[in-house]
């Protein structure tokens, strides 16, 4: 079953998410965002080797918007995340997000964090969390609205975010 989810927004015609498959795999390698934002977000190409080497922990999916591929996202579920206070920490979050640039700003960005977060909740866990470049035309004012807090920790140099999914 491809098919996980379809929503209605009003910019959005119907937006769903899909496995990668033989089908589709091409058409998401030449998935690429603003050359501003290159620096932000790996490839698609480098997210599926992750998904390979991570069976159990990655979580990726395309995002449709009819029969247009817009994007692509991968959540990480239950990863190893010590922290000083709890060496055992587990957490579950976006990994990935890539939306073509020719169609950010139109609410696909936001529909990709919901289902990560419907996903993530339906495991029953409640919080979620994202990393992001501390830098000028960053992804940070995104995820601020969408209710992320910077934690105070760094993540390879990234702000970590977290979400609670009460």
């Amino acid at each position: 079953m491809a098919l996980v989810l379809v929503a209605r927004c009003s910019r959005v015609r119907s937006v769903r998410l899909e496995l990668i498959t033989p089908k589709n795999y091409e058409a998401a390698l030449a998935i690429t965002v603003h050359p501003d934002q290159e620096d932000l977000v790996s490839p698609v190409v480098k997210s599926l080797a992750e998904a390979y080497v991570y069976p159990d922990n990655a979580w990726p999916r395309l995002i449709y918007d009819g029969d247009r591929l817009v994007g692509f996202l991968m959540a990480f579920l239950d990863i190893e995340w010590p922290t000083e206070d709890d060496p055992q920490a587990r957490r579950s979050g976006l990994w990935r997000l890539n939306i073509a640039a020719d169609v950010q700003g139109h609410g696909y960005g936001r529909f990709a964090v919901e289902q990560v977060c419907r996903e993530i909740r339906a495991r029953g866990v409640t919080k979620a969390y994202v990393t992001w470049e501390p830098r000028p035309g960053g992804p940070e004012p995104f995820y601020l609205k969408l209710g992320f807090r910077p934690t105070g920790e760094l993540s390879g140099g990234q702000t970590v975010g977290v979400l609670d999914l009460l």
